[in-house]
């Protein structure tokens, strides 16, 4: 390792040597120095450390021990006079204390090995030093480089500051400018206007003048004529009036008042002398042509704004409706054809407008002709609840799906994606439950191919028919996998049988569906499956377009608390990729991430590909389609022409007729229950509202009064307490907030995550507000003997009770050869003399019957009494 030379007197320093002794060693070396700032190499070090290593090594020999070690010592003596004593106070006898002050030194002999390490030690440390020097430099290097880069983006920044103040100064004057122009134009207009204005009425003057002149010579023919014909002329007058008033009817003419007639009446100016008829003539200047308009009618408007469009009042629309046979309020929602009937009365011409336009032209500039590729089939999984649906698709996936759901019931409609060894296949899970009849329908419309699965040991079920019915509706091919063959009771010709009857028969029967008998459990027969759903798709010859803006339909969609609303959306046509604007039903909104069924994001997804998509603006509908558009702002214009399209339906929906109120008056007495429903995705929440609005009776309704996908909010849970309502959580919770409230309040609230559940609660709480029902039970009989008269009762009988207890206050009938002839209730009940209250089998008595007096020997007298009875749906 190389060393720098160091001079004489740093060399000494590190050996911590006097420089002259160190000269003196040199000199014996044979290395001519004479001065402590003469440079020594490191060949030199080297020399001087053999010399004395040399050196020592004969003194050594010669027996002759130097020291090595020396001590010195050194004694001072000295006196130290005390001038005061411990108070402070000087004593008249001073005194002297003598102080002996004994040191010690001892110089160690360092040996050559000690030096060469400490050369090694003093080399290490100065390159030590040299190494923190060189960072030192660097990092102040660097901090100067940050400095400048600050410095230069404060300048970049106060610039840009000082360029966009610049830019609204100059935006600033430019919109003085230009308000001043349009005050200079406006002005110059009015002017133009006034000028004008005052021609007119100079050239107005002078036709009124000439006209004055007219009616002058005509009134003085008039006045000859009348002598003359005098019927004649009134005749002419009431025609003219007439004519008139029609030409005026419903606004359909307009009229120019002069100028000089505008605004308040002004007095006639003296000094004319003739003065025209007033025969039915009015201020008017004479009317000028129809005024035709042609008004734009959307497809709801209310009748306010058609009055608007044609420049009439409301109240003249009002009577022309009522004209044509329709009574409307000025507020009232007109469809486009009643509209357009309207204004055609009324003497315009109409304007169809279609709202769709916009919607139109973005989906054909979006529907772009492409290479039509061969693209996987989509299958449905549909069946009765738990024949096995969600097993089998698990056994194919490798994964545990059924273990995850709750119950083990598939809630809510999944799709997956699968790799199999035979092809790519879209599956979607549908639920089986009766509930869900909708989101089964929803599924069979985006399906190619529906596996209809039936438990080989249950046979077709109800939700089995439906399924079949619902592939049939959607024109869609049905395969048939007859599952759990692996139990001792299967039996597949059962399941072929029972589905013939519902017009399903297999391919060996002669049919054209395809029979696989499966076992989600050991895997039995899935590869035949597999191959049957591959071969049927390769029949339909499944294409699209692999390029272009992608379309397809929402799947499901739900509310997630940190990532806003997600919905998955099935690929149908073209590519989805991130950052594509995408516009659903009333929602509209960016890709901002999409993730596959595993929950990896990916980047783009091609046709019968399903994938969570986020960045949309709120939770569309399931089953709305989805299309890729180029421009944001149209997308946007779409979505809100929509949200006001149901919103004008809703309105629609609200507007009370005549018969809606009577009808509400009859359902006025009617009981009902009250729910704010929550769940965790969009066709969760169809689901359960369909089921539980299915619940109603004619005398307890279900009315849901709120519905959402998300969490209980606080709004939720005041809705419930407005309403009185009762909260139900379907897979979701309240948040702290609601909770709180939830407490305070003591609203009724229950969390479910299976539907049975949620549909059984709800019956019990129908079942609660059910009137009772009223049986009439038998509780005794008495049997006529005898009968007597009684002047204050009349015809008594005398009865022996064979049956059960006859008591006073209960009804009666009276049955003669067991056919009832009588209703209504005892007036008095005696033993012997005494009156009784009951009287129990095997005992006589005396029965009077109110306001019946024809009871014979040999009748019976049946007592009984009504019992309310709790009814159960």
């Amino acid at each position: 390792m190389a060393m720098a030379n160091v001079t004489v007197k740093q060399f000494a320093e590190v050996l911590g040597v006097p420089v002259e002794r160190l000269l003196a060693q040199l000199t014996e070396a044979g290395l001519a120095k004479k001065d402590v700032a003469d440079q020594i190499s490191d060949d030199e070090k080297m020399q001087l450390l053999r010399h004395l290593r040399q050196r020592h090594g004969k003194a050594g020999g010669e027996g002759s021990a130097a020291p090595k070690k020396i001590s010195l010592k050194r004694k001072t003596v000295s006196e130290l006079a005390l001038e005061a004593d411990k108070r402070g106070r000087v004593s008249p006898t001073r005194k002297t204390v003598t102080v002996e002050v004994r040191k010690r030194r001892t110089y160690v002999k360092r040996g050559a090995e000690e030096m060469e390490r400490a050369v090694n030690d003093t080399e290490r440390q100065r390159r030590m030093d040299e190494a923190k020097q060189a960072l030192l430099d660097e990092a102040k290097r660097r901090q100067g480089e940050i400095d400048e880069r600050l410095r230069v983006e404060e300048v970049q920044r106060k610039e840009e500051e000082a360029r966009r103040r610049k830019e609204q100064e100059e935006e600033a004057v430019r919109r003085k400018v230009e308000q001043a122009r349009l005050a200079e134009e406006a002005k110059r207009q009015a002017e133009e206007e006034a000028k004008r204005q005052a021609e007119e009425t100079a050239r107005r003057q002078a036709e009124e003048a000439e006209a004055a002149r007219r009616v002058a010579e005509e009134a003085a023919k008039a006045k000859q004529a009348a002598e003359l014909a005098p019927d004649k002329v009134d005749r002419a007058a009431a025609k003219e009036r007439k004519a008139a008033e029609k030409a005026t009817k419903y606004g359909r003419t307009e009229l120019h008042v002069a100028s000089e007639m505008r605004g308040r009446r002004k007095k006639r100016p003296k000094g004319r002398g003739v003065v025209a008829p007033s025969a039915g003539k009015h201020g008017f200047e004479r009317p000028t042509a129809p005024i035709v308009r042609e008004v734009s009618i959307p497809e709801k408007i209310t009748v306010a704004e058609l009055a608007q469009k044609m420049s009439v009042k409301a109240t003249e629309v009002i009577k022309t409706m009522m004209n044509l046979g329709s009574m409307v309020t000025i507020n009232q929602v007109l469809d486009q054809e009643t509209a357009s009937l309207l204004v055609e009365e009324m003497g315009h011409r109409p304007k169809l407008l279609q709202e769709d336009a916009l919607e139109q032209e973005v989906l054909y500039a979006a529907d772009e002709d492409h290479e039509q590729l061969p693209r996987p089939p989509v299958v449905t999984i549909m069946g009765h609840v738990d024949h096995g649906k969600t097993s089998l698709l698990d056994f194919i996936r490798r994964t545990k799906v059924a273990a995850g759901e709750a119950g083990g019931i598939t809630q809510h409609i999944g799709a997956y994606h699968v790799e199999t060894s035979k092809g790519t296949i879209s599956f979607l899970d549908t639920p089986g439950h009766a509930a869900f009849t909708a989101m089964r329908a929803r599924g069979a419309r985006v399906t190619d191919i529906v596996v209809l699965v039936v438990a080989a040991d249950d046979g077709v079920m109800p939700q089995t028919v439906e399924a079949v019915q619902h592939a049939k509706a959607g024109e869609v091919p049905l395969i048939i996998a007859v599952n759990k063959m692996d139990r001792p009771d299967a039996d597949p010709d059962r399941v072929k049988q029972e589905l013939s009857n519902h017009e399903v028969i297999p391919e060996e029967w002669g049919g054209d569906t395809i029979f696989a008998n499966v076992s989600a459990k050991t895997g039995e027969g899935v590869e035949e499956l597999l191959d049957a759903i591959l071969l049927q798709a390769e029949v339909l010859e499944l294409r699209a377009a692999s390029e272009g803006a992608a379309t397809g339909a929402i799947i499901e969609s739900r509310l997630d608390k940190g990532r806003g609303p997600v919905a998955t959306m099935l690929v149908q046509g073209g590519t989805l990729r991130k950052g594509d604007v995408l516009l659903t039903g009333q929602e509209f909104g960016k890709v901002r991430q999409m993730f596959d069924e595993t929950g990896s994001p990916v980047e783009e997804a091609g046709p019968s590909i399903p994938v969570e998509v986020l960045g949309l603006s709120g939770t569309p509908n399931a089953g709305d389609e989805a299309v890729v558009v180029a421009d944001e702002r149209k997308a946007r214009e779409i979505a809100l022409i929509r949200q006001g399209k149901y919103r004008e339906m809703r309105l629609a929906k609200q507007n009370a007729k005549l018969e809606d109120v009577f009808s509400q008056m009859a359902e006025s007495e009617v009981s009902a229950v009250y729910l704010v429903l929550k769940a965790d995705v969009q066709g969760s929440v169809e689901a359960l509202r369909d089921a539980l609005t299915r619940l109603s009776t004619d005398e307890v309704q279900v009315k849901i009064v709120g519905s959402g996908v998300g969490g209980i909010s606080e709004t939720d849970v005041n809705l419930a307490i407005a309403s009185k309502a009762i909260v139900i959580g379907f897979n979701v919770r309240a948040d702290a907030t609601a909770r709180r409230l939830i407490e305070t309040e003591e609203v009724d609230i229950h969390y479910y995550s299976v539907i049975y559940d949620v549909i059984d609660e709800v019956k019990k709480a129908i079942s609660g507000k059910l009137a009772p029902e009223v049986k009439e039970q038998i509780i005794g009989m008495a049997e006529v003997r005898d009968v007597f008269r009684s002047p204050k009762f009349g015809a008594i009988a005398g009865c022996l009770v064979t049956e059960g207890i006859v008591r006073r206050h209960n009804p009666i009938r009276v049955l003669r050869d067991n056919v009832v002839i009588f209703e209504g209730e005892l007036e008095s009940l005696r033993r012997y003399k005494d009156d009784v209250s009951d009287v129990k089998s095997g005992m006589e008595c005396g029965i009077g019957v109110k306001n019946y007096n024809d009871v014979k020997v040999g009748d019976h007298i049946e007592v009984y009494e009504t019992v309310e009875v709790a009814r159960q749906l």
